[in-house]
């Protein structure tokens, strides 16, 4: 006697493509994550499609399902990268609690672990120069995220915009000499000089100045 098994496929769940987009978003962060990393550690140009998706863990052909070009990966990637670093500083909703969101970020920044990991460090003093060189939506996202850094690092709304500007070009500055010592003394005192400038910038900026 022979038994006929009968195979019924299971009804589609509505579900299923819910999960098909959640696989789709975990894997477009998984890029963004890798290029993100990369283009701080090693430089845009040094890294090529390839080593991001290698880094992500999957195939370059996959790439174009979620990026048009390098191009719209580096704006993203960029955009990413400064979420990670900004976004408890624009979730705190009060001044006191902002200020030691600032102070503890500025504290991280002008710090040895800054220096010796650029791959998850300050985008901006990463691939800042390189941006500057690009054009599109990638330099767009650089001047963009210089505006939104800046604006965080005012004391208060009456220290204008400049002051967060001023404080920006000193951590920027101070965490490239720094990584451009040749010893760690020597980046300490580079570091040592930047927290110096910062105390004087922060106590003595005039508060009517814009």
């Amino acid at each position: 006697m022979i038994d006929i098994i009968l195979i019924v496929n299971p009804p589609r769940s509505a579900k299923l493509p819910r999960m098909s987009e959640v696989e789709k978003r975990r894997s477009h962060n998984r890029i963004l994550d890798a290029a993100a990393q990369l283009f701080r550690e090693r430089g845009i140009e040094a890294t090529s499609l390839a080593d991001v998706m290698k880094a992500a863990g999957m195939t370059h052909g996959g790439f174009y399902r979620h990026f048009h070009s390098k191009e719209d990966l580096i704006a993203a990637a960029f955009r990413h990268a400064v979420d990670d670093v900004v976004s408890e500083m624009e979730r705190e909703g009060s001044s006191e609690g902002r200020g030691k969101e600032r102070q503890d970020y500025i504290a991280k920044y002008l710090s040895q672990a800054h220096v010796r990991d650029s791959r998850h460090g300050c985008p901006l003093a990463a691939m800042g120069t390189e941006l500057a060189r690009t054009k599109g939506a990638s330099r767009h996202a650089g001047a963009q995220a210089s505006d939104r850094m800046a604006a965080l690092l005012q004391d208060t709304p009456e220290s204008g915009s400049h002051q967060g500007l001023a404080a920006m070009a000193l951590l920027m500055g101070t965490i490239t000499l720094a990584r451009l010592a040749g010893t760690e003394e020597e980046a300490d005192r580079a570091l040592e000089a930047g927290r110096t400038a910062i105390d004087l910038l922060q106590d003595h900026w005039p508060q009517d100045r814009s």
